[in-house]
């Protein structure tokens, strides 16, 4: 079943919903992630909530907290699932906190220039903007490229196409394309890739 994420307008940065941009939450003591290409600060791209897929019961299984390079665009292979400028990290739905920036970082820097909610619905309404969608299979804009879980090395399960959004100045960019989230919920891993 396939659940669309309509643009629900702003929310708070820290708020515990499915949103692009803000801040993103983790379990204590979690260190703002590093590009491991060129070793600067990641931005943070979204949060997204596993308990609003369709078919998942609660409590939610984990959420999704999104990652992408970008200090130098182009440069740091931030399309890759593998090469490391880009993150996805599988993370338990509780008790999570707002991570810390980096020392002498601006947290502005960090984040999309807005925040806005994700709303799961059913159908879009014509008016609505489509920020990604959640279940179904990923509508692959060039070749399959399922990633395999680094853990257990099977192929990692489809969770979420993220689009660009409506602003292309504050929204996250994909090269006019998509992206699209992978994970092994028994592995505790995720995967990020986007192709346009």
């Amino acid at each position: 079943m396939t659940m669309f994420l309509l643009d629900g307008g702003p929310v708070a940065p820290d708020a515990p919903v499915t949103r692009t941009g803000g801040t993103p939450l983790a379990p204590a003591g979690t260190l703002w992630p590093a590009c491991a290409a060129c070793a600067a600060p990641l931005q943070f791209l979204a949060h997204i909530r596993l308990g609003d897929l369709p078919g998942h019961t609660t409590p939610a299984p984990g959420v999704l907290a999104l990652f992408m390079c970008a200090n130098r665009p182009g440069q740091c292979t931030q399309w890759s699932p593998t090469a490391g400028g880009n993150l996805a990290l599988l993370l338990p739905d509780g008790g999570l906190e707002p991570v810390p920036a980096p020392d002498g970082v601006d947290r502005e820097l960090l984040g999309l220039g807005a925040v806005r909610a994700a709303v799961p619905a059913r159908t879009a309404p014509g008016t609505a903007t489509i920020l990604g969608r959640f279940g179904g299979s990923p509508d692959w804009l060039q070749c399959d490229e399922t990633p395999s879980c680094p853990t257990c090395a099977q192929p990692m399960v489809f969770t979420v196409e993220l689009a660009e959004g409506p602003d292309p100045v504050t929204a996250m960019n994909f090269g006019s394309g998509r992206a699209y989230v992978h994970s092994c919920t028994p592995c505790g891993r995720a995967a990020l890739l986007w192709q346009c």
